[in-house]
């Protein structure tokens, strides 16, 4: 049997993969590339610890065939701000010290930015409801959900200074 080979963009560079279609985005970005930022849960899309982009729209990293991916643009969390300056996201998490264990961090930041790229201003039943598969250990719901409301002023400062 031949190995894939997909053509596709994580975090703004083109790459090539060639191998087993059927092998989860999730271990291409841990093992392959070193991008541990996106994180194993439970293996079956149920926890939101891998949460990434792809093109654009929240998906599970462990449930997501190579297969799949030829033409697409996946975007971890190591790629949510541009070099130094912070998504609003990762700013508001910071702001408002929402990780404690920060296991699950990474793909509630990934969960919300989704989000905010559809809402710009969520209410709190589209927050709770976009980030409803993403769990937190150590239930810092609260403090998520102020922080994506934060994280919503600062995007739109940020447009308006566009």
């Amino acid at each position: 049997m031949a190995a894939l080979r997909v053509q596709w963009t994580i975090n703004g560079v083109s790459r090539r993969y060639a191998g087993d279609g059927e092998q989860p985005l999730l271990w291409v970005l841990r093992d392959e590339l070193g991008l541990t930022g996106t994180k194993y849960g439970c293996g079956i899309g149920a926890c939101g610890a891998c949460t990434v982009h792809v093109d654009g729209a929240a998906a599970r990293a462990c449930s997501v065939p190579m297969s799949a991916l030829a033409g697409k643009r996946v975007l971890t969390a190591e790629g949510l701000g541009r070099g130094e300056q912070l998504h609003p996201v990762q700013q508001a998490w910071i702001e408002h010290n929402v990780p404690q264990c920060g296991y699950c961090q990474a793909g509630q930041m990934m969960s919300a930015a989704a989000l905010l790229e559809r809402v710009p201003r969520p209410t709190d039943a589209q927050i709770d409801d976009a980030l409803r598969g993403n769990l937190c250990r150590c239930g810092t719901y609260e403090r998520i959900r102020a922080a994506v409301h934060r994280a919503a002023e600062l995007g739109a400062a940020r447009g308006a200074r566009s």
